[in-house]
């Protein structure tokens, strides 16, 4: 290869499913970040001989192109050894397993991908998740590090695309708890907000914009802790990053334990983690589209903050036939 040619990356099962500037980070994490979305935003960088842009879902078997600058940068295909407690954690969450797909509960305070400042990860570890010598599962959709409940992964190539579709599509449905601070004037809404990235700090952080990107979420009032509290049913219809974190703080009502949007000390006795909580996913499932319903519980943190401010979480579900009779 001479010192101007570009290069070609095959893309295999494991990346099969996922975003490509995603695929490209973990790929080549010697690659400067401003210079990787530089690259996908001037076209440089393609999928099959085509333009691609950064949110591209990639295909098992297509051809990644890369420029020059990639040529001393090596993939990095090294796997670093399972973390035994926190597989253990996430084996003692496991909702859901068959031949296409696993369902975890997982535990708040996990990041779903690695990153700058990331030393333990889901998607290091997958691996440990199956027995040896089968192909690691496979991340269609993510949480927020300190979001806890359902995350749903793909066993084969076949279903990461098909779930990847599905979420993409918004025939996936996701159904979520949070304590917020205060009580919404309406018990039941739709907020349809644009979001837009905030910038300006480093960190990754939302804001409603009317040129962002189209986000709307419907919410129910389950139960109420005087006016200090609420216990609030979520069905974000879009799948925004922080949407409904960012949503609930513009309507004035953040996320008990999400300063980053705004929320102030939570009520006595409420914990001091971020209360949101993935309660609920259905998807149409990859092997024969009937549907596959995933509940799990939320943590204990979550229930014993509900107890000490008096919060019925039995009242959930009263509000969860509220959001279904709006469409969700």
């Amino acid at each position: 290869m001479n010192q101007g040619a570009a290069r070609h990356d095959a893309v295999d099962s494991e990346g099969a499913g996922q975003r490509l500037d995603r695929w490209l980070r973990k790929r080549y994490p010697g690659v400067p970040q401003a210079l990787l979305q530089r690259l996908l935003r001037s076209g440089q960088i393609r999928v099959d001989g085509s333009r691609a842009k950064a949110d591209t879902r990639l295909v098992e078997g297509q051809q990644v192109r890369l420029p020059p600058r990639f040529q001393q940068a090596e993939p990095d295909r090294s796997s670093p050894p399972p973390d035994p407690q926190a597989l253990q954690r996430l084996r003692d969450g496991l909702l859901f397993e068959d031949d296409w797909v696993l369902a975890l509960n997982k535990p708040a305070g996990l990041a779903v991908q690695g990153g700058t400042g990331q030393s333990l990860s889901l998607d290091r570890i997958a691996a440990g998740l199956v027995a040896a010598g089968e192909p690691a599962p496979r991340l269609v959709h993510r949480l927020d590090r300190d979001t806890s409940g359902v995350l749903l992964m793909a066993k084969r190539a076949s279903a990461a695309r098909a779930l990847a579709s599905s979420f993409e599509g918004r025939t996936a449905r996701k159904l979520y708890f949070a304590l917020v601070q205060g009580v919404p004037k309406r018990r039941a809404g739709r907020i349809d907000k644009a979001l837009i990235k905030a910038g300006g700090d480093g960190q990754e952080k939302m804001r409603t914009d009317p040129e962002g990107q189209a986000a709307e979420t419907l919410y129910a009032v389950a139960a109420t802790a005087g006016t200090r509290a609420a216990l609030v049913v979520v069905a974000p219809l879009t799948g925004r990053t922080h949407q409904i974190r960012a949503h609930l703080a513009a309507i004035g009502h953040p996320i008990l334990g999400d300063s980053k949007y705004g929320a102030t000390k939570g009520p006595k006795g409420s914990a001091t983690g971020l209360m949101l909580h993935a309660a609920e996913l259905a998807v149409p499932h990859p092997e024969d589209e009937t549907t596959l319903r995933i509940a799990a519980p939320p943590p204990a943190d979550f229930v014993e903050a509900c107890k000490r401010m008096g919060l019925d979480l039995g009242r959930v579900e009263a509000a969860r036939s509220q959001l279904e009779a709006r469409g969700a």
